[in-house]
Formats: C-alpha cells, structure tokens, sequence
C-alpha cells in the first residue's frame, strides 16, 4: 500500500513539474495519434469475418497485442511494431557473431544510435514480405478479395509506411515524451483491449451457473496474484558490496532479478507464432503431403497443446539468458571496478572478479527466466483451469503493462527529483 501511494504521489508531483508535464501531454498527444491510426481500415477488408478469425486464432491475437491492437482492425498500420521488434532480433544476434557490429555496440550513444539505424532500415524489407504474408493468410479465408498486382503493390506500401510511421512514433515519445516510446505504443494497445475484454467475459458468463461464478473469482484472484508477483520480481535485485580501498566507502552493484525486461517474451512469441502461420499455410495447398505436414504443425503448435506451452516456455527462458548475457557483461563491469579502484571483498579484481560475477548473475538470470517463462504460459494453464477464454489479455500483457508502469514511474521520479535539486541549487 505504501508503495501504491508513493507512486501515486509521484505522480501527482510531475503534474506540478513543468517539464514532466509537458512531456506527459505529449506522450499523450502522440498516443492518441497512434489509436486513431489503429482505426483506418484498409479498404477492401470484410472487418467482420477479421475479428472473428481473430477470435478463433490466438497466435494473431497475439501478434496483434504486439502490433498495439492495430492489426485486429487491418488498418493502415496492420504490421505495427512487429517488423521493427524481429529486426531488432535480427540485428542482436548478429551482434554476437558479426565482430564490426560487435565493436560499434561498444562505442556509446554512437554506436546504438547506428545499430538503431541499420534497425530502421532492415524494418523496411522485413515489413514487405510480412504484407505479403498476411495479404496471403487473409486472402485464402475470404477476409480480403483478390487484388490486382497495382492494388497489392499499394496495399503493401501502405501497410510498410504505416510500420515506419509506428517506428517514427516510438522514436518521438524517445526523444520528446517519457518512457520508451515502442513500450508505451505497446502499452496503449494492451489497455485499450481492457475495456472490452472485460465487457465481452461479463455478457457471455452465466452468473446463475455457480461454477461459472467461481471460475470467474479463481481468474481474479489468479490474475491479482500475478499483478503482485509481477511487481515483486519486477523491484527485486540482489546487491554485490563493492568497496573502494582509496575512498573508504562501500558501495553496491545491483543486479535486477528480472534483468531482461520484457524483451525475452517479446522475441519469443515474434519466433513462436511462426510454426501456426507455416501450418496453417500449409494446410490450404492442394498437395496432400504439403497439407497434412501442416495440420500436424497447426495441431503442435496450438496455444492449447503442451507441446506449444513447453516450447514457448523453453524460448522464453532462453532468450532471458541470450539478452541478459548481450546487456549484461560481467568482463566489462569487471575491467570497470579495477580501472576505478574498486573491488568485492574477499575477491580478487580482474579475472577473479569477473567469474564472480557471472557466477552471481547466471543464479539470478535462473530466477528470472522461470519467472518469465512461468508468466508467459500462464494464460494457457487459466484458461485450461477456468474456461474463461474471452479475457485473451494474458501474463505477457500484465507484465508488460506492469513493468511499462514501474519503468515511467521511476523516469518520472528521477527527473521530478533532478527538477527539484536544481531549484534548491539556485
């Protein structure tokens, strides 16, 4: 409770900050630009026979969250974020095995800002053959009517500039808003699916129906219970003392439980949702063999099937170590506290240092990534418990509108606290 009102109080000071406010107003400005973009439908789209196929299939629920809600609608942002975040992919692991990149991420603001760049161009490509893609998949449901090559062509374009006008967006919010600006556009569209979520549980359950009734509070409580855990992994760290001898002071190194955010879960369901796309694909071309192979993916990868909750579990964990050990270099912090005199008591520094580091982070990467994993699956395992599948926000959603929320909350209370230091110092 404490915490709840020192956030709320947090708030309620950056609205007498001028520069928070101003900043807040405009993240606002731009993400009502971005909700009145998700609602200019393509032409041509049966949006009725969309929303129900998007009811039945929850791999493009999915892609729709992370779309921000754009792609439900077909409008001429259809793709959103998607292009931008498997660029983003892309361009980390070759960071791991392309040495030129490698040195450039080293070399500060410059250095990400051109990886952020050749991001931006790769979004480009990519975001082409996903139209195609999914011009295809609505095309073989009767979503979409069959097009001339000039109509595709436009419908593609379209779709590509409504990407990069997603990408634009995010980037204003960086530079002139608060918070991350592709986490907050990702943000908006999880909440803007609540309102209706809720409405939509609430009109199809049959109250008189005691189980239905408790099933419904075991979802609440289940869903709170999340909230909680969310926001206690989310404030947890562990802290390695570090002391410096020329000083005589003793300070901290902190390590987040949850050190890779949400990024590991976002990759996960931009490679997970691949298979059902392949195989439903598959499933629709006259070759027998062809479509049989794909029904049998289709089958494996339901959002249902164990085998589909294992393997997201399994890419979720593993892209919790992929990006923990990519942000996170323990060589480096190490190189650090030598060059400025520090050191962990009872350690040596350099190599010694170094190993006890990664022996530290590589326990609590563990905790983190069978957290995430545990958040990412959970949608599946409620629904398997409760039969309430119209509330599709999910654990992925939570934590991201959770951990969006803790992260501005603590930008808005540096920058109130720098604001208020500055004053002082006058």
């Amino acid at each position: 409770m404490n915490q709840i009102l020192r956030s709320l109080s947090v708030y309620v000071e950056s609205l007498k900050t001028p520069i928070i406010r101003n900043r807040l107003l405009f993240t606002l400005l731009v993400l009502v630009i971005f909700r009145l973009i998700a609602h200019i439908p393509v032409p041509g789209v049966n949006l009725t026979l969309l929303r129900s196929f998007f009811d039945q299939n929850q791999f493009l629920s999915l892609l729709d969250i992370f779309s921000g809600g754009t792609l439900a609608n077909f409008s001429i942002a259809a793709l959103g974020l998607n292009p931008y975040i498997n660029a983003s992919i892309l361009f980390q692991l070759l960071g791991l095995v392309v040495p030129q990149l490698e040195e450039l991420s080293k070399e500060g603001e410059y250095g990400r800002a051109k990886i952020n760049q050749y991001t931006r161009i790769a979004t480009i490509p990519i975001a082409i053959i996903q139209s195609f893609g999914m011009y295809g998949i609505l095309r073989s449901q009767n979503i979409i009517s069959e097009l001339s090559l000039f109509t595709l062509i436009a419908l593609v374009l379209s779709m590509v500039a409504g990407t990069m006008v997603m990408v634009f967006l995010g980037e204003l919010i960086n530079l002139f808003g608060v918070g991350n600006g592709i986490s907050m556009i990702i943000f908006a569209g999880i909440i803007s699916r609540l309102p209706l979520g809720i409405i939509q549980t609430f009109s199809i359950s049959d109250f008189s129906n005691p189980q239905t009734a408790f099933n419904l509070i075991i979802f609440v409580a289940i869903a709170l219970a999340l909230v909680v855990g969310i926001v206690l992994v989310e404030e947890a760290v562990i802290r390695i003392p570090v002391h410096y001898a020329k000083r005589a002071q003793t300070t901290y190194l902190p390590i987040k439980v949850n050190t890779a955010g949400v990024m590991p879960i976002i990759f996960a369901v931009s490679l997970a949702t691949a298979p059902s796309l392949l195989g439903q694909f598959l499933s629709r071309l006259p070759q027998a063999g062809l479509a049989q192979a794909g029904l049998t993916i289709s089958r494996l990868f339901s959002p249902d099937s164990y085998f589909y909750m294992t393997f997201y579990f399994l890419m979720v964990v593993g892209f919790t170590f992929f990006y923990t050990t990519v942000v996170f270099k323990p060589k480096d912090i190490a190189e650090e506290l030598r060059k400025s005199g520090g050191f962990i008591p009872g350690i040596r520094p350099g190599i010694a240092t170094e190993k006890r580091i990664k022996y530290l982070l590589y326990r609590v990467i563990t905790i983190g990534a069978l957290f995430l994993g545990v958040i990412a699956v959970s949608p599946s395992v409620v629904q398997k418990m409760t039969n309430i599948t119209a509330l599709t926000i999910g654990g992925t959603s939570v934590l991201i509108a959770v951990s969006v929320i803790i992260e501005l909350t603590r930008k808005i209370e540096n920058v109130v606290q720098t604001y208020n230091y500055d004053k002082l110092s006058y």
